[in-house]
């Protein structure tokens, strides 16, 4: 009898951790270069300082990402939009740069080959007024940078990058 409890227990406690873990389980990601692998984790610093909306948090974001990148072999672009975002003024403009320095690290992590893990390529068709935007993210769940916690959840993954 005491087994048996013991065994319902465990489940009971192993149900619980799946049922919160939920999509949000994140792939832990390397790169080949490790300069690469840098620049995409300050990628991500400033993707979730957008998610939380903290405009001086992106903003350090971006100049760690602009540092980041001035070693990376195909980052130059990439590195002006960051320069961008790092010295605006506005959360609107920050988000509105992100779409297309988001287009230009995918162009980044896609020159460069992942050595473990996969990111994804997510999509929300409302961001920049309903025009669209990509940014990458290494978690399915959708963590919208556009809208924040306005419309956190809108979007979709479009691509996985392995």
């Amino acid at each position: 009898m005491k087994k048996v409890m013991i065994s319902l227990a465990f489940g009971l406690l192993a149900t619980a951790v799946i049922a919160q873990s939920g999509n949000s389980v994140k792939s832990e990601v390397a790169f080949r270069d490790a300069k690469v692998e840098i620049a995409y984790k300050n990628y991500l610093q400033l993707k979730d300082a957008l998610v939380a909306s903290k405009t001086d948090a992106a903003k350090e974001a971006a100049g760690k990402l602009k540092t980041s990148l001035a070693s990376v072999k195909e980052g130059k672009n990439a590195m002006t939009e960051a320069t961008k975002i790092s010295s605006a003024t506005s959360l609107d403009e920050i988000r509105k740069t992100f779409a297309s320095l988001s287009t230009e690290m995918k162009t980044v992590v896609k020159a460069d080959q992942l050595s473990k893990g996969e990111l994804y390529l997510e999509y929300c068709p409302m961001a920049n007024n309903n025009t669209g935007a990509y940014w990458l993210s290494n978690e399915k769940e959708i963590r919208n940078p556009y809208f924040g916690d306005k419309m956190l959840k809108c979007g979709s993954v479009k691509e996985t990058i392995h």
